[in-house]
């Protein structure tokens, strides 16, 4: 992964790209969700964590545009960190959470959705929503406007992956 990293470094040197965080425990899902992002234009991964005290720690200290994170950690959980994060008021209100799970639960939905998750997406069926809704952000980072259809915008929030 540090050489998808580094290319992505000297590939968007020049421009502003949208900064993501991602938080992920499983080596896997975080291979396969930094190998689908390498196709978007516009995007840098700026880092990630595996554990919620990892997490928290590079996150008070840097920015980032779009925080994508799992609920259950290897050491911790998501809701906990976005709820110490809310607490801090070290964040923008620009930023946008996403949740990526297995956990997609009405009650996690709704705990997301009080600590500022924009975005709820199920792991098992709804990476290529995450993909899309990534893509439009990091157009609209870049200013590129307009073009969009309905095929490719991203997720209605009322509508798969919103909440």
């Amino acid at each position: 992964m540090d050489d998808i990293l580094n290319t992505w470094a000297a590939r968007d040197s020049g421009n502003a790209p949208l900064r993501i965080f991602l938080v992920e425990d499983s080596e896997d899902v975080r291979d396969l969700i930094v190998e689908s992002l390498t196709e978007i234009s516009g995007i840098k991964l700026v880092g990630y964590a595996e554990t919620e005290m990892e997490a928290l720690r590079h996150l008070q200290q840097n920015s980032y545009d779009v925080l994508i994170l799992d609920i259950q950690l290897k050491q911790g959980n998501g809701m906990s960190l976005l709820q110490s994060l809310a607490r801090s008021n070290t964040r923008r209100q620009s930023e946008v959470k996403v949740v990526f799970s297995n956990h997609v639960s009405p009650t996690y939905r709704r705990v997301g959705q009080q600590c500022g998750v924009q975005h709820f997406f199920d792991k098992s069926s709804e990476l290529p929503l995450l993909c899309d809704l990534l893509e439009t952000l990091a157009r609209r980072k870049m200013g590129v406007g307009g073009g969009y259809t309905p095929s490719n915008a991203p997720p209605d929030p009322a509508q798969a992956g919103g909440l």
